[in-house]
């Protein structure tokens, strides 16, 4: 067995990282520099912070975009918990392959493609029926949620697929409808994968470019489209302390939601232990000659007593 060389195994990783991090962290340092060449350093200031928060554009274009995001993730996991919920238990009904090609060809096709296909579509409505009235915030809602609800219909149908049934079964067996079922015992069992879910859909509509691009209209322009526009002009500081911002929420809600998952997970393991913990057998009788029970019967595990 041919043995690992820990000093090559570290330096290859420590590489990767470099390669990885040092981008984000020189553009985190130049966020602060006073210049505004943003390859020259020309001393410390918080002045691209400020000049952040008094840009209407780039304001206007967040908050569009963090809308459409909230839109965005409410509506794919609806849909998409109901697509992987079929695909997971109806088995394979006639137009099965249909369906499931339907929902998982946004994985597959080029958001160029896609973003073509779906203004073409818009237009001809638009020709027929009236309806868009040019491209604005419904049209990139739709052209989003199509795209974001694959990802939730993958999640949710992997879930499904394997969790227990006998809950379900049991709550049935007792007289509850399909629908409470559903609701009562399927979604808290499934409530992780929809709250996955709900980020990667939200984290993809703030993020989309393209599909935004061509979906888009006068009045509603996104924060990506805005980046993207200055970007293509040259360096701009401002962009700097943009991505800082967005990389500080991001840092710490990882660390919160990491934090609040192992307190969990401590606190979880804590009540096990007390469960199994057996009590001094000298409290045990005390405490039954209280109560004026046998002894040994109060705090007994059911293992012991049976025995």
């Amino acid at each position: 067995m041919i043995k690992p060389n820990r000093t090559l195994s570290i330096s290859v990783l420590s590489l990767g990282f470099l390669f990885l991090y040092i981008p984000i962290i020189s553009l985190v340092v130049y966020s602060f520099n006073e210049s505004k060449l943003v390859t020259v350093w020309s001393g410390f200031s918080l002045k691209w912070y400020a000049a952040l928060l008094q840009d209407d554009e780039l304001l206007t274009a967040a908050w569009l975009s963090l809308k459409i995001g909230l839109m965005t993730a409410f509506a794919s996991v609806v849909i998409g918990t109901w697509a992987g919920f079929v695909l997971a238990r109806m088995g394979r009904f006639r137009g099965f392959t249909l369906f499931a090609g339907m929902i998982n060809a946004p994985l597959v096709i080029p958001e160029v493609i896609q973003g073509i296909s779906l203004l073409l579509l818009f237009v001809a409505m638009e020709q027929l029926l009236g309806w868009p009235k040019g491209r604005g915030v419904i049209t990139m809602w739709i052209g989003h949620v199509m795209l974001c609800v694959s990802y939730v219909a993958i999640i949710v149908q992997s879930r499904v697929k394997e969790m227990n049934k006998s809950l379900e079964e049991a709550a049935l067996d007792l007289g509850a409808t399909p629908l409470k079922v559903f609701f009562v015992i399927t979604l808290p069992l499934i409530s992780q994968a929809l709250l996955s879910g709900w980020l990667l859909s939200f984290t993809l509509s703030i993020d989309d470019l393209v599909l935004s691009a061509f979906l888009s209209g006068p009045g509603s322009t996104t924060l990506p489209l805005v980046v993207f526009s200055r970007v293509r002009l040259g360096l701009n500081p401002e962009m700097n302390a943009l991505a800082t911002l967005f990389i500080s929420a991001v840092t710490i809600g990882v660390i919160v939601v990491n934090q609040a998952m192992a307190a969990r997970e401590r606190k979880r393991m804590r009540d096990m232990k007390m469960a199994f913990v057996q009590p001094d057998p000298s409290e045990a009788l005390q405490g039954s000659s209280v109560q004026g029970a046998p002894g040994g019967a109060v705090g007994t595990p059911l293992g012991r007593r049976a025995a």
